[in-house]
């Protein structure tokens, strides 16, 4: 018996998802520090409509590509937001980490 090729993606997507809700109960988020973020120096800006992306992220030592929302960011780094199951996460990634979609 074969597989269904029709519908390998949404079944691929949904088991994606499961992943992540296990790392993500398993494992803490990471973020990038404050002196990372060069916060004293660099000026941060927000935006009132955040942009959608995808985003690399870690969850300990497991990183993981999610779909997100920038919500502010600097030269260096963005600051985003996205949902795993029904609970909401906030980090900090590098900028080159994230891919306007």
């Amino acid at each position: 018996m074969g597989t269904s090729k029709r519908y390998a993606a949404h079944y691929d997507g949904l088991m994606d998802a499961r992943v992540l809700q296990r790392i993500a109960a398993d494992f803490p988020l990471q973020t990038l520090t404050a002196k990372e973020l060069q916060r004293d120096e660099l000026p941060e800006t927000r935006d009132p409509r955040p942009k959608a992306c995808r985003a690399w992220v870690r969850f300990g030592p497991h990183a993981m590509l999610v779909d997100a929302a920038v919500v502010v960011w600097n030269d260096r780094a963005c600051g985003i937001q996205f949902n795993v199951g029904d609970k909401q996460f906030r980090c900090w990634v590098w900028a080159n980490a994230v891919t306007l979609v």
